[in-house]
């Protein structure tokens, strides 16, 4: 029996964005309607799985949803990255006894519970004695007692079935491998011929890794750095400098380190990244639980909370939504969690114990203001006129306590800022003159709920009007009853 309808929910009151990803649970044209309706604001493809064909039609689904809704909808494609597995053994599996001797060699001959080939020469030659290596996210942990250019003698310190081809880790050492694999350069390349709008780079180490994919991304797209490697804290502002966005990445992030390590470090990535004003996107078993249940436990609830305080910009569902039996309860539950926790009356303090402080340029002095306005006069929202996307972002890292309606030509920037907090992006037709902004802005204003007559918003924008980087000027406008009247005669010329 078909699941009934559900109405679509406002994503106008929310500032925090959902990102689900789309897999066999979730990539047909019915499916994402509904996970759009139930709160979705983009979707993320997992070039892990599939095929580039399976993805083409995924993004060709998407963005014939985003004509049928009529709102602009952002597309990130999250590259695989370097995977490390071992070999094969010749029963398939294996069990590797707590407190053995284990070794990884060079020999492609299936292994038995005394080794196994490693195929990634590159390992040999870093790993060092006491460092670790963690097989089948972390299930088994082995100790390095000696390595050479041939083997790498281990210890077992936890034991247990071991089987092909499984993950290993290497979280003590910075492995010299090139976050961009030969199966990445093909994604990237789609990922660029087919529009998506941001791009997520796995297992970043250091900055170099980012700009290699900027340099093939030749100035295409937004991309992500995923922090899930430890090495990548140790370069964290470089890495921030360097990329468009930041995902903590908790699944791996938490096989490399001990769990207790994983929260602090959560907080300060999302706000080092908060303080550079670029989106950042806390993802990972958020509600994990709900691949099988239609209900969330308690403990997930609070850790997307917990995301929601701290003020991402994005909480992202993996599985739940991919292949999941629950898909878009995951979204409704995830909405609903988000916007519980942003109408607490202690939301607004909590989000802003990141302290954020401006550059000296006339355009973050007046995001800085536009914040501060917001605090002191009764403002409904902020309308910010931006081709780039830059002055959404400025009043967005700014955290105010109104939503921020971005008016765009450009239906690139519109997509990408799909993912940026408390921005409601709107295709329209650019602007020419002051007048012609303050008309404008107050019609999109009432046409999509962001005041009624009386209501104050304030207006940011560039003269001349049409010059990327330019915000120089902010206004406070008053809607009248008459703007009620002639808002609706003006959907033609916008």
């Amino acid at each position: 029996m078909a699941k009934p309808e559900v109405p679509e929910v406002s994503l106008a009151g929310r500032k925090v964005k959902i990102l689900a990803t789309l897999g066999p649970a979730s990539a047909n044209p019915e499916m994402i309607g509904r996970l759009l309706r139930a709160g979705a604001d983009a979707f993320r493809v997992n070039m892990s799985h599939g095929d580039h064909a399976t993805h083409a039609a995924t993004i060709a689904a998407i963005r014939a949803a985003e004509k049928d809704f009529g709102r602009p909808i952002g597309i990130l494609c999250d590259l695989q990255g370097p995977k490390l597995r071992v070999g094969t053994f010749a029963e398939s599996r294996t069990v590797i006894r707590h407190g053995s001797h284990f070794t990884l060699d060079r020999d492609p001959t299936p292994g038995d519970e005394t080794r196994v080939y490693l195929p990634h020469p590159e390992l040999f030659g870093v790993l060092q004695k006491g460092q670790r290596l963690l097989i089948d996210d972390g299930k088994l942990r082995l100790r390095v007692i000696r390595a050479d250019d041939n083997a790498i003698l281990c210890s077992a310190e936890v034991g247990g079935v071991i089987s092909d081809r499984k993950g290993v880790n290497v979280p003590d050492a910075v492995v010299p491998v090139p976050a961009l694999t030969e199966k990445d350069r093909r994604d990237l390349a789609f990922a660029v011929e087919h529009g998506t709008d941001w791009v997520a780079l796995s297992f970043v180490q250091r900055p170099e890794d980012v700009a290699e994919a900027r340099r093939l991304m030749g100035g295409y797209g937004a991309l992500v750095a995923k922090i899930e490697k430890p090495a990548a804290i140790d370069r964290l502002e470089e890495i921030i400098e360097l990329a468009d966005g930041i995902m903590v990445a908790r699944g791996d992030l938490g096989v490399e380190l001990n769990p207790e390590e994983v929260p602090p470090l959560q907080k300060r990535i999302v706000a080092a990244t908060r303080r550079s004003g670029k989106p950042v996107i806390v993802a990972t078993q958020m509600l994990e639980s709900m691949i099988e249940s239609p209900a969330p436990t308690r403990a997930e609830v609070s850790d997307v909370a917990n995301a929601v305080y701290d003020g991402a910009d994005a909480v992202m569902l993996s599985a739940e939504t991919a292949a999941g039996a629950w898909p878009e309860e995951a979204v409704t539950i995830m909405h609903r969690i988000a916007t519980q926790v942003e109408s607490d009356p202690g939301y607004g303090e909590r989000v802003h114990f990141t302290e954020v402080r401006p550059d000296a340029t006339t355009a973050d002095a007046l995001a800085e203001a536009c914040a501060q306005i917001t605090q002191t006069l009764p403002i409904a929202g902020v309308i910010v006129f931006t081709g780039s996307g830059s002055t959404a972002r400025r009043v967005a890292r700014e955290r105010p306590g109104v939503r921020i309606l971005v008016l765009t030509p450009s239906i690139k920037t519109a997509r990408k800022v799909a993912l940026l907090w408390g921005a409601y992006p709107v295709l329209t037709k650019d602007i020419g003159s002051f007048e012609e902004m303050i008309a404008k802005g107050r019609r999109m204003a009432l046409r999509h709920g962001f005041g009624t007559a009386g209501s104050k918003l304030i207006a940011l924008a560039g003269v001349p009007f049409g010059t990327p980087g330019a915000t120089n000027l902010l206004h406070v406008v008053t809607l009248s009853g008459d703007e009620l009247k002639r808002h609706a005669a003006g959907s033609a010329r916008d």
